[in-house]
């Protein structure tokens, strides 16, 4: 990728990856999409496209992977949710790519992914992290987890949340 000109990054195909108006459609809902009945038409306003234009833009930079993810982003909680135990798994390593997607699949998980383990104190190669209402219905995830891991499990661990920080992704100015 090479920076062309401000706002401006070009593929080595010489297609721009981001022009003003993706970085215009970035910044007007990296606090999130507006929570209105016709969200994309709020943005497409504010930027100055049409919706459509607005949802073809952000499905093109997440199928290219600028945007990770477009999804709701629940406060756990406001939910009732108090207890937040990031679940480490030592698996094999040929195996973690099957697995991961079958835990993260899992309703109780917000989120799964595969990290290097750094041995010989940290053997925890797979990480989910799981929600609930107290750290008992988090012990029965991770049962479930581990049930689910069967042989595959070689060992496992729950980190347990002990603070709220405020969470952000990356953001763009202007």
């Amino acid at each position: 990728m090479t920076y062309t000109q401000p706002g401006v990054y070009v593929e080595e195909r010489g297609q721009p990856l981001l022009d003003a108006t993706d970085r215009a459609i970035i910044q007007a809902t990296q606090e999130g999409l507006p929570r209105v009945a016709r969200p994309y038409r709020a943005v497409a306003e504010q930027v100055g496209v049409s919706a459509e234009d607005v949802m073809a833009r952000m499905r093109r930079m997440l199928v290219s992977g600028v945007i990770r993810r477009i999804a709701a982003v629940p406060n756990h909680y406001a939910l009732g949710y108090r207890a937040n135990g990031m679940s480490v798994w030592n698996v094999p390593d040929d195996e973690v790519r099957e697995l991961g997607p079958r835990v993260g699949a899992l309703a109780f998980v917000s989120h799964c992914y595969h990290r290097p383990r750094h041995l010989p104190r940290w053997p925890y190669n797979l990480f989910a992290m799981v929600h609930g209402r107290g750290r008992a219905e988090v012990d029965a995830h991770v049962a479930e987890i581990a049930r689910l891991l069967g042989d595959a499990d070689r060992g496992h661990a729950v980190l347990y949340s002990t603070r709220i920080l405020k969470k952000t992704g990356l953001r763009i100015g202007s």
